[in-house]
């Protein structure tokens, strides 16, 4: 039988896994069609036994089954690093990026602050969020109906299952604002599933991590760091606690981080964004040997105007001319009186013969960032501005000046900023949890309103399941 693992499967992408179809309609279809794809195929089995209970009677095709979900991840979600991902919508939608492509282009709308309801984006987002959240849900119920696996292997299936659900539901939350919090697979239960309070939506997501993180082992189960372990569920736990301004367990949470022996803090900016990087926590893996990050081909550009984005002039002012991270993360094109910048954080945009660059989700940089803040706010200034100092001196910037709480925060929110740009919408996510995005985008981003603050939910599924109503404000 042949093994498959991670890299492997995600090369053999599955086109007819959870295709994009309504999830709270289609879930029964969707439960019937799970496992057959060409991914399990690839193991050996018979067709006619790729069935549910099958697949989670072998430890090789369940790991095919996660396998499938981290592609799907990598290539069509919310973390995508193509222009569909929110590192480049969420850097449109906030002041990171100028748009540059067509009019015609949907991505303008993020731009322009013209979503509707109606969009085709918008509703993507949510069936393919849902759509995956799906699929480890039935993972989580096949693993644990299992006979054949061993308890360690279903510890381990479980958790990451866990992990990519909580990780899932908390971006939909702080796109969509209250929001199904999916845990079966059962049709007749989700397809008119209510929506529920962010609040209780975090309390789910928190119950998610912490069983992740006590199912998980602190070893990557491999060494390219691409399957989270229990340090990954740790640093989501850390951003989730921030967010919930639970201080006292996002600095705890972030430090179960920074005290593991994995990882070992780099100096040299040009490292950091390798594949072999110490300070990455958690990666995508690219489609094909060789090839390397879509992030890459989003925002790298060698001739001007731009053909899709670029960073915008605030972005840029904002870096000091002594900040190493403005010369090693950010290129500039020149034509004439023409200047143009873009993310230079990931160089490859092609193939390199083997590949160099890995998209990451965490790194170490945003666990030490979070404690700093979550300190400041406890009142621990000094072991927050030694936090705040560790950014800021790899980025060539004396220690801050910052004295008061205050003061600290406002400095820590401001390296975030610096430090996180066109990552996963950090910047915008930032701005939304400190309440400071009228205020920093209102005059500054053409079509902005207060009430942008959520996306509308689909149409189409408030027409399927009346009790997602009401719509969010404003759409």
């Amino acid at each position: 039988m042949k093994t498959i693992n991670y890299q492997s499967n995600t090369r053999h992408y599955c086109a007819c896994l959870f295709a994009n179809k309504r999830p709270f309609l289609y879930l029964l279809f969707l439960s019937m069609t799970l496992f057959s794809c060409t991914d399990f195929v690839e193991v050996g089995l018979p067709d006619s036994q790729l069935t549910g209970v099958k697949v989670f009677e072998d430890k090789n095709t369940a790991n095919a089954a996660l396998a499938d979900v981290y592609a799907k991840l990598r290539d069509s979600g919310i973390l995508t690093g193509s222009t569909m991902g929110i590192s480049s919508r969420l850097g449109l939608y906030a002041d990171e990026l100028t748009f540059y492509g067509g009019s015609t282009n949907s991505e303008s709308n993020f731009y322009n602050n013209t979503l509707l309801a109606a969009n085709s984006d918008i509703s993507n987002v949510w069936n393919v969020s849902y759509n995956q959240i799906y699929a480890v849900n039935a993972i989580i119920e096949g693993v644990q109906k299992s006979v054949a696996l061993g308890v360690a292997d279903k510890s381990q299936l479980i958790g990451e299952a866990k992990f990519i659900r909580a990780l899932v539901h908390f971006y939909l939350a702080n796109l969509y604002g209250d929001i199904p919090y999916i845990t079966v697979t059962d049709y007749q239960v989700n397809r008119l599933v209510g929506r529920m309070p962010v609040s209780q939506v975090y309390d789910q997501i928190i119950s998610d991590l912490n069983d992740a993180s006590t199912l998980l082992p602190e070893e990557y189960r491999t060494a390219d760091r691409t399957l989270p372990n229990r340090s990954t569920a740790n640093a989501l736990l850390a951003r989730v606690f921030l967010y919930n301004r639970s201080w006292a367990e996002a600095s705890n949470s972030a430090s179960a981080v920074l005290n593991s022996s994995l990882y070992v803090w780099e100096t040299d900016l040009d490292k950091i964004f390798l594949k072999e990087s110490t300070t990455t926590i958690w990666q995508f893996i690219p489609k094909v040997e060789g090839a390397n990050t879509d992030e890459g081909s989003t925002f790298l550009f060698s001739s001007g105007p731009p053909p899709f984005v670029a960073l915008s002039n605030a972005l840029v002012s904002a870096f000091s001319s002594g900040d190493q991270r403005k010369i090693h993360w950010i290129g500039t094109i020149t034509s004439g009186t023409n200047v143009w910048h873009y993310a230079n954080k990931y160089k490859e945009m092609g193939f390199t013969g083997s590949s160099v660059e890995y998209s990451i989700v965490f790194r170490l940089a945003e666990q030490y960032l979070i404690r700093a803040e979550a300190r400041a706010h406890q009142g621990d200034l000094i072991g927050a501005k030694e936090d705040l100092n560790k950014i800021r001196n790899t980025a060539g910037l004396d220690d801050t000046e910052a004295i008061t709480s205050e003061e600290i925060i406002t400095a820590v929110l401001a390296e975030r900023r610096l430090e996180f740009f066109t990552e996963q919408g950090q910047r915008f996510f930032d701005l939304k949890r400190t309440a400071q995005l009228d205020a920093t985008l209102s005059g500054v981003k053409v079509g902005w309103n207060s009430t942008d603050i959520l996306w509308p939910l689909p149409s189409t599924e408030l027409i399927a399941n009346p009790n997602l109503r009401p719509q969010n404000a404003g759409y």
